[in-house]
């Protein structure tokens, strides 16, 4: 299907061709169904964020943060991906700089200090390592021999603590676990031996023990014990999670109606504009409608993978896989803890909650995995 696409593409902006939709396609290197996808995802979100923004401002805000972010995928499809490559260790430092910046002078909010204040707009840096942080892996790794070796593998961990390290003293430990995975997926799509697998899955456990007893904050623990018994503080930190379920299971298969929830407009549901706004569509629009949202969300995994597969070198096809692990992970820990099989972070829901370093952060993405397709001399020729 997409091979046609891309032929009739190609037929219809020969010269003299009144198509100049065609035209400007190719000529701006647009991934028409990856664009497409998160547009329907983002309108999506836009419609639950208008239920719940009895204002506008949110909603007004979110598309100036969407035309900024398709201005930046634009110009991020038209850099090559050896250019990307060259400038992986740029991003990645100027990233760690941008954490270090935070830690001394960052904006405080409900006890971390995670923000940059750029007078219109509240930056968040730990969004800008979710890019840098696989495209220095990638460009790391994608030169050597795979599977990894034991050194290069060492210089990827360092490459790969440090970032999560200054996040974690934010403290941001939820987003500090993303990252980590995002770090470490790369290493398992290098060919990391089953060897360095097992010996990590064995080490784990007393990782996790010695980061309760020494690293976690109460307020960390107390997310953890919440998630294994929300009801035992139901006026406190089982609070979110309870209400969330509650709008949640009232939605029940064709939901209450758009703009008839309840648990949102009357501030039952914390946070319902942003990491919770998943339970917002689930009362409003049912099961099927979070359904609907999963066919969208694996529609754009599936083609970032068509990306990655079908990519030049071991470079792009790491980057690009990477990127799309890095969405799915987003999704999946987003809609874990707003339905409360995993702990509440503060992680939101791509192109569907409001923030506008997310949605950016988002497209910038997108901007690289065209970058990616267009490198393939015969995508569009197809």
């Amino acid at each position: 299907m997409d091979s046609d696409f891309y032929r009739r593409l190609s037929e219809w902006a020969t010269p003299g061709d009144s198509s100049r939709r065609a035209w400007l396609v190719q000529r701006l290197h647009l991934d028409l169904p990856l664009l497409l996808i998160g547009l329907v995802l983002f309108a999506g979100g836009a419609t639950v964020l208008y239920s719940v923004d009895a204002g506008g401002g949110y909603l007004r805000q979110q598309f100036v943060f969407l035309g900024l972010g398709l201005v930046s995928m634009l110009v991020v499809a038209q850099l090559p991906p050896d250019l990307l490559r060259r400038w992986a260790p740029l991003a990645y430092f100027g990233s760690l700089g941008l954490l270090v910046v935070v830690l001394l002078v960052g904006v405080s909010a409900k006890g971390a200090q995670r923000w940059l204040d750029l007078v219109y707009l509240r930056f968040q840096p730990a969004e800008v390592v979710k890019l840098a942080l696989p495209l220095m892996l990638a460009a790391y790794l994608g030169d050597r021999a795979m599977p990894v070796r034991f050194h290069h593998l060492l210089a990827a961990l360092a490459l790969l603590a440090l970032p999560v390290g200054l996040i974690l003293l934010q403290p941001d430990l939820g987003t500090a676990i993303l990252v980590a995975c995002i770090g470490l997926a790369v290493l398992f799509l290098a060919g990391l031996g089953w060897r360095y697998i097992l010996a990590a899955a064995l080490t784990l456990p007393i990782l996790a023990g010695f980061a309760w007893l020494r690293l976690l904050h109460d307020y960390q623990k107390q997310r953890v014990l919440t998630l294994l018994n929300p009801q035992e503080d139901k006026l406190g930190a089982g609070w979110n999670i309870i209400q969330s379920n509650i709008a949640i299971g009232s939605g029940g298969w064709t939901g209450k109606g758009w703009l008839a929830g309840t648990q949102a407009r009357l501030d039952f549901l914390p946070e319902s504009h942003t990491d919770f706004i998943i339970a917002v569509l689930a009362e409003e629009f049912g099961l099927r409608g979070v359904l609907l949202l999963l066919a969208g969300y694996s529609l754009l995994f599936a083609r970032g993978m068509w990306i990655s597969y079908h990519a030049k070198n071991s470079f792009s096809r790491l980057l690009a896989a990477a990127l799309t692990f890095a969405l799915f992970a987003y999704v999946f820990v987003n809609m874990g803890m707003v339905s409360g099989i995993l702990p509440v972070v503060g992680v939101p829901l791509p192109l569907v909650s409001y923030g506008g370093t997310s949605l950016i952060a988002t497209f910038i993405t997108f901007g690289m995995l065209v970058a990616i397709a267009r490198e393939r001399e015969d995508l569009y020729a197809k």
